[in-house]
């Protein structure tokens, strides 16, 4: 692949072919190393054919290989013009992240880690397929939940209104609309609220283990050794099958509008079609799912906490912000001076909004938009803001996490005859997971060094680091 290096951290793939804008990668020399041999740069160029595509087709650092799009790439489309890509988008829509703040201190909280874990394990199902029996979603229910996405559980009492407060979007993407649903997929949602599911989905205890930015970290409430929590999750089943049912619709309306790609995966419609503002209505009630899931796993966080440390008055849980990571939305972004409605895919990405942004919630307006990026389960994670920088350059966009380094299958090849729990807790990490396979593929060798993806970001200056936490206990599936 012909890449020119642009400074110590950006990297331009030239247009070539029926490319309609150049590739932009944010790499640092040694993740490039690894980049240069991945599809995902291939899939860097041919996000670029797309109608309507904006400025760049990028890859963040975090780049690897996906269904369509590369995770860690980020495309934004003209409305008028313009495609919607579920590729752009993945099957977990609104795969994101919160981080909740107590005002416990690592010292308090190691002494009960195991309890927590397991207080924590038995409160959240987790595994391929996990459901809850006692939160069933009824049919009328259901299509609440996909219209208020995080508000509806706060008006079942699972949360409060300050969550929605910091919340991306408020927790809630208002055009979205139940009708464009799949009763398929609103029956495999019906039991999944509050459940985390399985992959690289997570629950992690961690603490602050280093701040960077101490103005920053204030406006955040978060300070050294200070206890925190962790959510990654999505829409689960009810997303997968919503991403499922409109790629095969669009498998058949590329060509029909004369849209000609280098690869199936691609396939879209124009965003001012019927089928595209379909997409676009179900997408965005999956996502409101997503929300309304990580608020009610708040919820039964919050409960672990209580049942764990009394009446501690230190015990409670903030919600400090939630991110989405797989998601397409309309947004407001200067092109060439002029403030330009666009809209922004991003798969394995953050929206990374900068200081004095209408869209930061006021606690954080000075400082800017919190950015949550989770590595492996035995590093770390780093909490950081949006700049100005990403704004102008990258529609406001970010990495997401660490980025595999090996595949699935290798990873459990490099584990035979080793104890990953072992292994962890002899790190200082409790681990509960539902099943051996899932906690080996997601190993932390399986991942890149999340601060190498961090680092990059930051003196690109796409981000900024603000602090870092280590995990101590994880739920998986």
């Amino acid at each position: 692949m012909n890449l020119e290096r642009l400074d110590a951290y950006r990297w331009r793939l030239p247009r070539q072919g029926k490319m309609r804008v150049d590739g932009l990668i944010y790499a640092s020399d040694r993740l490039m190393k690894v980049l240069r041999d991945e599809q995902a740069l291939t899939q860097v160029a041919n996000v670029a054919h797309l109608p309507g595509i904006l400025r760049y087709s990028y890859g963040m650092p975090d780049i690897h290989w996906g269904y369509g799009f590369p995770i860690g790439g980020v495309a934004a489309t003209d409305p008028d013009e313009g495609v919607i890509s579920p590729g752009g988008v993945g099957y977990d829509i609104n795969c994101g992240v919160r981080l909740l703040r107590s005002g416990l201190d690592r010292q308090e909280v190691e002494p009960e880690l195991d309890r927590l874990v397991d207080a924590l394990y038995r409160s959240i199902p987790t595994g391929v397929g996990s459901h809850r029996r006692d939160l069933r979603i009824s049919r009328k229910e259901m299509d609440r939940v996909l219209r208020q996405g995080a508000s509806w559980a706060v008006t079942q009492g699972f949360g409060e209104n300050a969550d929605l407060e910091v919340i991306e979007e408020g927790g809630r993407l208002p055009w979205a609309d139940p009708v464009e649903v799949s009763e398929r997929a609103k029956q495999r949602g019906s039991d999944q609220v509050g459940t985390l599911g399985s992959g690289n989905h997570f629950v992690e205890v961690q603490y602050v283990d280093e701040v960077y930015d101490a103005r920053a970290a204030a406006a955040l409430g978060l300070r050294q050794d200070q206890v925190t929590l962790t959510i990654h999750t999505g829409s689960r089943g009810l997303g997968y099958q919503v991403c499922d049912d409109f790629l095969r619709i669009m498998q058949n309306t590329s060509s029909r509008y004369g849209i000609e790609l280098p690869d199936r995966q691609l396939c879209c419609a124009p965003l001012r079609s019927d089928e595209g503002r379909r997409y676009m209505a179900a997408m965005a009630a999956a996502a409101n799912f997503a929300f309304c899931n990580r608020q009610v796993i708040t919820h039964w966080a919050r409960q672990c906490f209580e049942e764990v440390f009394g009446g501690n008055p230190q015990a409670g849980l903030d919600t400090v912000y939630d991110v989405c990571h797989n998601i397409a939305k309309f947004e407001t972004h200067l092109i060439d001076g002029q403030e330009v409605k666009v809209c922004v895919h991003r798969k394995g990405a953050t929206r990374a909004f900068p200081p004095g942004h209408p869209e930061v919630p006021a606690p954080y307006r000075e400082v800017g938009q919190p950015v949550l990026i989770p590595g492996d389960m035995g590093r770390y994670s780093f909490v950081l803001v949006g700049t100005e920088k990403a704004r102008l350059e990258t529609f406001g966009s970010t990495c997401h996490g660490a980025g595999r380094l090996m595949s699935r299958t290798k990873a459990r090849q490099k584990a035979r005859g080793r104890s990953i729990i072992r292994e962890l807790r002899d790190a200082g990490v409790v681990v509960k997971a539902t099943g051996r396979a899932t906690l080996v593929e997601e190993m932390p060798e399986a991942y890149k060094d999340v601060s190498e993806v961090v680092d990059t970001v930051h003196e690109a200056g796409i981000s900024r680091k603000v602090a870092r936490v280590r995990p101590i206990g994880v739920i998986k599936g």
